[in-house]
């Protein structure tokens, strides 16, 4: 059995969207009929984010941490009573590609980690969004060995998950952490491209040494006018 887990606080306004894209994951036929559980960690939610999950036909956990790196390990936890062998991480601002758990697993290693896209440029950051948009393609790598460690994009099997020690209880960089475990365990990381993700330039994220915290960083020096690097790779702060 295979597990998408998603942690999620007061997301009532996009936790739908991210439900849908995540069972046509869980359904793909490059999945040969594997059975595949969609889990909500509803942290500490005072909107309706259990109710559109429970609706949408996911298992939902309800923990009142306000602690995404505690969310994801209860998610896991559950999962594993299940006896899933993979799991799936992503959140809840985000949308995941039709194939992206095939893509996960055809990687054959003991954990994945993919790559993001962000399409909202110009709904959240309207003055700047072509700045924003241009220094993401130039400071942000999609192909093969990237390094990138996004929590909404990300996969480990459940013994790597074990022997690594699981999520720590972080308000953020719970992903590098359990990352930099696995790699510590001898853990076989593939930095896939193929798994794919779209995510959101929100200014309201949840993390906050995120990529939306990276984000907004980079967002208040173009909006102030002041320089962020030059245009090249090498120059730029990194979008991680």
């Amino acid at each position: 059995m295979l597990a998408i887990i998603i942690p999620a606080h007061n997301e009532a306004a996009c936790i739908g969207a991210c439900l849908a894209a995540a069972f046509v994951a869980a359904s793909h036929p490059a999945l040969l009929g594997e059975a595949a559980r969609v889990i909500v960690v509803s942290d500490a939610c005072t909107d309706d984010t259990s109710e559109i999950s429970r609706t949408a036909g996911a298992d939902v956990i309800e923990v009142t941490t306000r602690n995404v790196g505690f969310a994801r390990a209860e998610g896991a936890r559950f999962a594993l009573t299940l006896s899933a062998r993979w799991l799936a991480f992503t959140d809840a601002d985000s949308l995941v590609a039709p194939d992206w758990l095939a893509r996960q697993l055809e990687c054959a290693s003991d954990a994945v980690c993919g790559v993001v896209c962000v399409e909202d440029w110009g709904c959240h950051h309207p003055q700047v969004s072509e700045q924003l948009r241009e220094h993401f393609a130039l400071s942000y790598f999609h192909d093969e060995g990237h390094h990138h460690v996004h929590g909404a994009n990300f996969g480990v099997s459940s013994e790597a998950y074990l022997r690594a020690g699981g999520f720590a209880a972080m308000h953020s960089g719970e992903d590098s952490a359990l990352v930099a475990a696995l790699i510590a365990s001898g853990a076989r990381i593939a930095w896939s491209a193929g798994p794919r993700v779209v995510t959101s330039s929100r200014t309201d994220f949840r993390a906050p040494g995120g990529f939306g915290a990276i984000l907004l960083d980079v967002t208040r020096s173009y909006e102030a006018g002041q320089p962020v690097g030059g245009l090249s790779r090498e120059d730029l702060p990194l979008l991680r």
